[in-house]
């Protein structure tokens, strides 16, 4: 009886848990903000050291589900940045085509291109039940599990200096193939969105990408993007719409030539090149 009441307890302990801290994350984290500021961008200049201790010294001092957004504020005032106007790109729900757009075009700006986003990308952190005790490498809370999460409140208070710091003309990478593509809860609905200011951003240009086969749920016309064009007007912001941009067309097609709508985009595509010749 006392046996089966401790295996419920400890499974209740460690329900809705997931993968523990990255290992060598210390090695991983420094790594990267060496690579940062001497290949990446050199011309930055930021103590590496000193940043991995104020990040550690918010995480591993608060229990897993207790790290609020400003228990990271002495780690980002370790790594003020300016961004640049005119480039930024933000996203929902297209991450692999929105890397792969700012690659090609080589003019964007997303937020792992800033020094945080860089550093922590696709790592996981967590400290001990019991605070004090460093990380902890078993396991982590989801993070639907608590609000406070580590990471969450990370990539939080990075989206919102992200957005607070864009000037001129912005884009809005959004998946035109699911429900709600503009989404009230993501990421740049409830933290970017909120924190772009009007008086420094000049235009916003959205664009709508569908899967190529669709389905086609969303677009300039239809569905959360009039929400979101909705909230863009409300706050004084210019816009404009595309659900038809040929460089994502053709990024798509290249992961997926025998598409029947690439073979449509290259017929077109030639044609307009012959009308020129």
């Amino acid at each position: 009886m006392i046996l089966g009441l401790v295996i419920i307890l400890f499974l209740i302990g460690h329900g809705n848990t997931g993968p523990g801290t990255t290992p060598h994350l210390k090695h991983i984290v420094i790594g990267r903000c060496y690579d940062y500021i001497t290949l990446v961008n050199p011309s930055f200049r930021y103590n590496c050291e000193d940043i991995w201790r104020e990040f550690e010294e918010a995480v591993v001092r608060r229990t897993p589900c207790s790290v609020r957004v400003k228990d990271y504020q002495r780690m980002f005032r370790a790594v003020p940045q300016t961004l640049p106007c005119d480039r930024l790109l933000f996203w929902s729900k297209t991450r692999d085509l929105m890397h792969s757009y700012a690659a090609v075009t080589g003019r964007f700006w997303t937020l792992e291109d800033t020094l945080v986003g860089f550093m922590f990308n696709d790592l996981i952190w967590c400290g001990q039940r019991e605070r004090d005790r460093g990380f902890d490498f078993q396991s982590c809370p989801e993070w639907s599990t608590c609000v406070t999460h580590p990471v969450y409140s990370l990539w939080k208070r990075a989206s919102q200096n992200f957005a607070a710091a864009a000037c001129g003309n912005i884009t809005v990478l959004l998946n035109g193939s699911i429900h709600n593509a503009f989404n009230r809860k993501s990421m740049f609905g409830s933290v970017e969105l909120d924190n772009l200011n009007p008086r420094m951003v000049s235009h916003v240009h959205i664009k709508v990408v569908p899967n190529l086969e669709g389905p086609f749920v969303e677009s300039c016309s239809k569905g959360s993007i009039l929400d979101l064009i909705n909230v863009l007007e409300s706050r004084g912001f210019r816009w404009s719409c595309t659900d038809r941009d040929v460089t994502l067309m053709i990024l798509q097609c290249m992961k997926n030539p025998r598409q029947s709508s690439c073979q449509t985009c290259s017929s077109s595509l030639l044609h307009r090149k012959s009308l020129y010749l």
